[in-house]
């Protein structure tokens, strides 16, 4: 579906920078609670351009950096925010079903697997148990042994492993698009091919965002871009684009799923620290996703035509997760650009005074993070003392005082360059099973290290 691109001035209440997941829900509960409100959503390119139509199809019920997130938070506290944010799939669930939306949605929860290597038992050992200590009870993460955990996905060497029921398969485009036409039909107006050139705030009164054929006058601007904040200059030290990169087979035999698992569409990931993600589509693909890029100078990108070693890397760790896949085909690599906080943690702040408001920050959760920020976001913009205006994801402030800035170039660079290269290399190393003692050794430690400097 293609939609036209604004032409000429226009006066709304709400502007909103990007149609992805974080600017169409936004738009959607706003909608909801305040009908009469004129919004408009202006998108450089087409719905779902970024990481909102490219993503591994993951709609979970946790965040990233909940840890930190949530230590601010008394014991008896943290039950209320754990119930927020393991709301989020049947949320979404009636939301789906509200609106119609068919984007493939399959309850299946999330598995995370201690396979390939005995390293990963201790790592997924000791994430339950700080699970556990942060107040999420057996219902929300329990174990599974060798047995069980097998019974359920035959990753290679599977030694066991982490269940948890709050997380669900969907099909990223049909997802943002189903969402786009569901805020139309709420009177929403979606501007495609509109670049946002300028942002001048409201600072008590209208604000303009300038267009190369328009200018946008509104009382409130939301940036909801995400990877794509490099576009806009005050707020590019604060998100770091990242590339998250994926592979699909061809449709897969009954007999080949028998094998493999994943019979209630589980998404599932291993402890390797390169960051593995799989899936069963709707029409019996793998899906499986690892890795990243990090472009100098934090650019955003859309086009992956020269990253096809990096996709040939991520199939051969696919199969090494499933070596029954044999010969089968990848048949589709892709990739997007998603966000990266300096902390890891998401964020939805709205500045009263300035008239300018913001989700983000997700750090690769943002199918299922999205949706528990914009119906946040919608609360604080609508000054209403709610639940979710307590949490402490909820700011009312501007973005410069609420998160901290990346460093400049090239330490990040670099820093990334060595994060990566030491991953990598403990992979190598811990996967070959004749590798020395002493290696594996030192090799999981210097991971161990970049992980907490990451």
């Amino acid at each position: 579906m293609t939609r036209l691109s604004l032409t000429q001035n226009l006066e709304v209440d709400i502007a909103i920078i990007g149609a992805g997941y974080s600017g169409l829900w936004t738009a959607y509960y706003l909608k909801q609670q305040a009908p009469n409100l004129k919004i408009a959503i202006l998108e450089a390119n087409q719905v779902g351009f970024g990481a909102s139509g490219r993503n591994g199809g993951w709609l979970m019920g946790s965040v990233e950096g909940e840890h930190h997130l949530l230590r601010s938070l008394s014991p008896s506290d943290k039950p209320r925010a754990h119930a927020c944010i393991h709301g989020i799939v049947d949320e979404a669930k009636r939301v789906f079903d509200k609106e119609q939306i068919d984007c493939d949605f399959a309850h299946g929860g999330w598995l995370s697997v201690a396979a390939r290597y005995p390293e990963q038992l201790p790592i997924v050992r000791n994430q339950l148990q700080q699970l556990h200590a942060e107040g999420h009870s057996e219902h929300d993460y329990c174990w599974l042994d060798h047995s069980d955990m097998q019974s359920r996905v035959n990753i290679h060497n599977t030694y066991g492993g982490i269940f948890s029921p709050h997380a669900a398969r969907i099909h990223p485009a049909k997802l943002v698009n189903g969402l786009a036409k569901a805020v139309e039909r709420l009177g929403v107006s979606i501007y495609e091919h509109t670049t946002v050139t300028k942002l001048l705030p409201p600072n008590g009164k209208s604000g303009q965002l300038v267009t190369p054929k328009g200018v946008v006058q509104a009382d409130i601007i939301l940036p909801c871009v995400e990877g794509f904040s490099y576009e806009l200059e005050h707020l590019r030290r604060y998100i770091l684009p990242i590339q998250s990169l994926i592979v699909a087979t061809e449709p897969l035999s009954d007999s080949q799923w028998q094998d493999i698992g994943m019979r209630n569409h589980e998404l599932v990931n291993d402890a390797c620290r390169l960051v593995t993600y799989a899936q069963r589509t709707a029409d019996n693909r793998l899906v499986f996703g690892s890795r990243g890029t990090y472009q100098f100078g934090g650019k955003p990108k859309s086009t992956f035509q020269d990253n096809q070693q990096v996709f040939a890397t991520i199939a051969t760790l696919m199969k090494e997760f499933f070596p029954m896949l044999g010969n089968t085909p990848v048949t589709h690599c892709w990739g997007g650009t998603l966000g990266m906080p300096r902390v890891k943690q998401p964020h939805a702040l709205f500045d009263t005074r300035t008239g300018i408001g913001s989700i983000g920050g997700y750090a690769g959760e943002g199918v299922g993070a999205s949706n528990l920020m914009a119906r946040t976001l919608a609360d604080l913009i609508l000054n209403k003392d709610t639940e979710l205006t307590q949490m402490p994801w909820a700011h009312h402030n501007t973005l410069e005082k609420t998160l901290r800035r990346w460093e400049p170039e090239p330490f990040r660079w670099l820093a990334y360059k060595s994060i990566l290269s030491t991953f990598s290399r403990e992979e190598s190393i811990l996967s070959d099973p004749d590798s020395a003692p002493w290696k594996r050794k030192m090799i999981h430690r210097a991971a161990g290290l970049a992980s907490r400097v990451l």
